[in-house]
């Protein structure tokens, strides 16, 4: 039998407003209780149904800028308005432990991450067509038509970066999307890179 393998693998999990990750990754944690999955800090106030440390660290701008200058994140970006970012020390306690590390960022922070972590497994997330994405986002009741507006133009933006993913999973219904990325993990889990180490002397 093969041991756990030393290092935990990073997944950064990226898509538009109202692609549902948030959906299916509570889908995905509930089926794979073994993945940490890295809680963002952000400047944006909280949406309905959303707690502080479970969805986000909801933070203050001052005090957001207050971790870039002591250099806390591992990524952070500025999204429709809005700062987030990914705290870098908790992220290697994880990996350096074993544990796998699910990251939910958008795509400028997807891509610092690529290169800071080039072994980092980026998976995409869409809904079957931009209407149905448009139709999500004014099903929220939350946004107002010029923010709904502004996010469907953002998505364009970031569909252009698709190309620099490593798996693209559309979320036509959650349970199908969480089991997609589940093969996903199962399949890059069993990669020799991450087991060479183990084998040694077997």
């Amino acid at each position: 039998m093969i041991p756990q393998k030393k290092r935990g693998q990073m997944i950064v999990l990226s898509g538009p407003s109202g692609a549902g990750k948030s959906t299916v990754i509570a889908e995905l944690l509930s089926e794979r209780s073994d993945i940490y999955f890295s809680v963002s800090f952000t400047t944006r106030k909280p949406r309905m149904g959303e707690e502080d440390g479970v969805n986000y660290n909801f933070v203050s701008e001052e005090t957001f800028q207050a971790m870039v200058e002591r250099n806390e994140f591992l990524e952070y970006a500025k999204y429709v308005d809005h700062y987030y970012g990914t705290s870098l020390k908790v992220i290697e306690e994880k990996l350096d432990a074993g544990i796998d590390v699910l990251l939910d960022i958008e795509v400028q922070g997807a891509a610092k991450v690529r290169e800071k972590c080039p072994g980092a497994v980026l998976i995409f997330i869409f809904p079957p067509s931009v209407e149905e994405l448009s139709r999500r986002l004014h099903g929220r009741h939350t946004d107002s038509e010029e923010v709904i507006e502004g996010r469907l133009r953002q998505a364009q933006i970031e569909c252009s970066e698709i190309p620099n993913y490593d798996y693209l999973v559309v979320n036509d219904t959650v349970s199908k999307a969480a089991a997609e990325i589940m093969a996903i993990l199962t399949a890059e889990g069993c990669r020799v890179k991450y087991h060479l180490d183990l084998m040694e002397g077997v």
